[in-house]
């Protein structure tokens, strides 16, 4: 097994964080993520990858600090947790959830906590995989969205989605509404510019809301915070890729 490698303000630099490596039109959006890091990290926000060029890492921090609508009090909220490619199946996600519990642990948490898909939901963690090692449903949502806890102290109060996400729905009613932070490289370039000329495209009104502190992420009418589009009022979907003019009417479609 390679080794993980943990990034700090020493070596944010020079390292990578695993997405957009190589994407030139994502480079500002590299940078952004980048820069929201060193903010978190003062927050104690932990980021591990693979010592590797891959895409194989997890990103946890206090869920008092988190970036989503939940309400979980001396947890660590897990948020993007991934492994890809050829390091599938070769432990690194039991290894990278192991070194989660453990600092849940030695800083006296009472476990981890995360948001996923009822169902697998796009650029959202395994959910039938984080249920095999442990993790436990605490919350759903009628919108598709399931909270999962993970406790080390089983007599803590489980883990709640806050009150704005639970009808599913944003207050503006017309067109397509989107919510996006730059906890993703990818989101800044494809809801900036390939949403905005899918809409114009289909002439249909286009409200962009960029949730640029911790507070707007945490009153969100969403719990997927890197991105979440919306329809007359009506969540849709976190796949990114609904951005892009070949995928968009297949997404609207399916809702």
């Amino acid at each position: 097994m390679e080794n993980i490698l943990q990034l700090s303000p020493n070596n944010i630099d020079s390292e990578h964080i695993c997405c957009a490596i190589s994407d030139k039109k994502c480079g500002e959006g590299y940078q952004l993520k980048k820069d929201w890091l060193k903010n978190e990290f003062d927050n104690g926000y932990v980021f591990r990858r693979l010592d590797a060029r891959a895409k194989v890492f997890i990103e946890y921090g206090p869920a008092e600090k988190g970036w989503a609508p939940v309400h979980a009090p001396n947890y660590l909220l897990i948020n993007c947790f991934w492994v890809s490619g050829q390091y599938k199946e070769k432990g690194y996600g039991k290894e990278l959830l192991r070194m989660a519990m453990e600092d849940a642990s030695a800083q006296g948490k009472n476990g981890l906590v995360t948001v996923v898909g009822t169902k697998k939901f796009h650029f959202m963690s395994d959910t039938k995989w984080l249920l095999k090692q442990g993790f436990e449903t605490c919350q759903e949502l009628p919108s598709g969205f399931s909270l999962l806890v993970k406790k080390i102290n089983r007599e803590a109060a489980s883990p709640i989605f806050m009150d704005t996400v639970l009808s599913g729905e944003c207050e503006d009613k017309e067109g397509l509404v989107v919510y996006y932070s730059n906890r993703c490289p990818f989101t800044e370039y494809h809801v900036r510019t390939s949403l905005t000329e899918t809409a114009e495209k289909r002439k249909l009104p286009l409200k962009i809301i960029k949730l640029e502190t911790m507070e707007q992420a945490q009153s969100a009418p969403t719990p997927a915070t890197i991105f979440s589009l919306f329809y007359n009022g009506k969540f849709i979907t976190t796949d990114l890729s609904a951005c892009m003019d070949t995928r968009f009417d297949k997404v609207m479609e399916k809702k």
